[in-house]
């Protein structure tokens, strides 16, 4: 796996990136050779929020949180991270590279147990070409937390969202090779 650092006000030390890539061997035996590892750390006022992105083929796994030493923002990264590989276990193992992820993790009996997804309902939504801010207004009006649209500047369809921190998010579709 490759790691990429980002500091923003803050400046990370030998001892913690030492840290953060002893935490992340774990996973090595799960993600193949090409993973690549983004741990962004941002320092505000007494808080440091550690956020941890693992990309491999076309899986995504995200963790982020908010404690007030880094070091401690970093484990609760990992078990976040952890719970997600639980919880995907088996569409991981037909995705990923062969091998148990029992192997890795000694989870509690109760997590273990396998979700089944299950669509409760429905929605049909009529997608007009809109800007972006109008989106944003739309969704704000319908009072939800996100708001999908066909973007009149690109003509394809495009999520707009509210971010925990209060801002905004787009989501726009690429396509991996």
């Amino acid at each position: 796996m490759k790691i990429t650092y980002t500091a923003r006000k803050v400046n990370l030390r030998d001892n913690f990136k030492e840290r953060v890539e002893k935490k992340l061997k774990k996973f090595e035996k799960i993600f193949s050779e090409d993973a690549t590892v983004n741990v962004v750390v941002t320092m505000n006022k007494n808080n440091q929020t550690v956020e941890i992105t693992i990309k491999d083929n076309s899986m995504i796994y995200r963790a982020e949180k908010t404690q007030l030493e880094m070091n401690d923002a970093v484990d609760k990264c990992i078990d976040v991270l952890g719970r997600q590989l639980r919880k995907n276990k088996a569409k991981l193992e037909k995705k990923l590279k062969s091998g148990s992820i029992d192997d890795l993790f000694e989870a509690p009996a109760e997590e273990v147990d396998e979700e089944q997804f299950e669509v409760v309902r429905t929605k049909q939504i009529p997608i007009k070409p809109i800007t972006v801010d109008e989106a944003i207004l739309q969704m704000n009006l319908v009072g939800h937390k996100f708001y999908m649209f066909t973007n009149v500047d690109t003509n394809e369809v495009n999520v707009v969202y509210c971010r925990d921190d209060g801002a905004y998010g787009l989501l726009e579709p690429t396509f991996d090779n």
